[in-house]
């Protein structure tokens, strides 16, 4: 089955909502990628990811992505210079944990839309959102079949 297959329309629908929702609150950028496997270490996959997907290029270097391989059953949450120079270290641990207890209970999606309002609501403490603020990514889920 091809990720892409794995989610309804409905339910890639209600990620990309929780997407816009999210960045009301916040000039960060969040991006979702989902895959079915990677042979690559978690992170570096991710990171691979986010400059495939040109994360890095926002203003204020502020992109957030969320990486899955459900195959695998890993994911990462990677976030751009600017963030990461504010954030402590393991700053998403909590955020992922959560994931990970939705994802042993089917709750896939679920799972994906609390974790990027969650990501949403910690950004807005380092980069509110301001009135000039640009939609400077996607918010379209990316896949890897």
């Amino acid at each position: 089955m091809k990720a892409s297959d794995f989610f309804t329309s409905q339910q890639k629908a209600s990620m990309t909502a929780a997407i816009q929702q999210a960045e009301k609150n916040t000039s960060g950028e969040i991006r979702i990628h989902i895959e079915n496997h990677t042979s690559m270490d978690v992170l570096d996959r991710a990171a691979q990811v986010f400059a495939e997907l040109k994360m890095h290029k926002t203003l204020l270097r502020n992109g957030i992505l969320i990486y899955i391989a459900l195959q695998d059953h890993r994911l990462a949450i990677l976030g751009d210079a600017g963030i990461h120079s504010k954030v402590p270290e393991n700053y998403w641990n909590d955020i992922k944990n959560q994931m990970v207890g939705q994802f042993k209970t089917g709750q896939i999606c679920e799972g994906i839309c609390e974790a990027v309002l969650a990501v949403g609501q910690q950004l807005k403490h380092f980069f509110p959102y301001s009135t000039d603020d640009v939609n400077e990514l996607s918010d379209e889920i990316s896949f890897k079949d």
